[in-house]
């Protein structure tokens, strides 16, 4: 299958898709009170804030290879950079590091955590399109070729699918109430693992100890989400019980 990159219509298209898939999911539908939903907005902003760090930083070390090489083009990667293994994990250790700080209690929102999988894969089917996140040569079934010419492995469509699954297995376990509080650090452990698997047939160098820094990355959100799940496992908040004697996880 050949792809011709059309980066500003279809790409755009349908990041916008997923940002506003994300945006219209009903997150907050469980906040009755003014005041948890204000603290919980300040949550996410620090997430996001974290999360655009994360991102730049991912690009900064997986793309442009630095500090291995040297990097100028700083303002391109203000304006451009992103990635989303460094944005999950630089928006995920940004508000637990904010929580203690602000006395934050409410459980982490384990409805937008099941939103979440199904924005990146329309995310990804934009990758497909536009030629980028491109997987490595490959000459097999399904293979898809750009304007480069080379046949490869459609590492976006993979991740695509990854993603529709681990949001339909999470949908299915919050409806369940199963790791209530806990599924984003659970999606955390298993892209994390995915990750690490496929970057092996993704078209990224691999010039830290003979792995990707999206590798690395991969590995610290595994680590990461493991620790989130044990910790809250192990010595559940007090204050999360009045959240599930709301019902929230039904």
């Amino acid at each position: 299958m050949t792809i011709t990159p059309d980066i500003h219509e279809s790409y755009g298209v349908l990041m916008l898709a997923s940002v506003v898939l994300l945006l219209c999911t009903p997150t907050t539908k469980h906040f009755t009170r003014p005041a948890d939903r204000g603290r919980y907005y300040t949550m996410q902003a620090i997430t996001a804030l974290g999360a655009i760090a994360g991102a730049k930083l991912g690009v900064l070390f997986g793309d442009a290879l630095w500090p291995l090489r040297p990097f100028d083009h700083w303002s391109e990667l203000l304006a451009s950079g992103r990635s989303i293994a460094g944005a999950l994990l630089g928006g995920f250790l940004a508000v637990e590091a904010a929580k203690p700080l602000l006395r934050y209690d409410i459980p982490p929102n384990d409805r937008f955590a099941v939103a979440l999988p199904f924005s990146i894969a329309i995310g990804r089917v934009g990758c497909l399109v536009a030629g980028c996140c491109r997987g490595a040569p490959w000459d097999g079934p399904f293979a898809v070729m750009y304007e480069d010419g080379v046949l490869r492995h459609p590492a976006q469509l993979y991740e695509a699918l990854f993603q529709l699954l681990a949001g339909w297995a999470m949908l299915a376990m919050w409806r369940r109430g199963v790791l209530f509080g806990r599924l984003f650090a659970f999606y955390l452990v298993t892209y994390g693992g995915f990750r690490f698997c496929t970057e092996f047939i993704r078209d990224t160098a691999k010039p830290f100890a003979g792995l990707s820094a999206y590798q690395w990355m991969s590995l610290a959100m595994i680590v990461a989400g493991a620790t989130a799940i044990y910790l809250r496992t192990r010595a559940r908040p007090e204050s999360w019980r009045r959240w599930q004697l709301k019902g929230e996880a039904a």
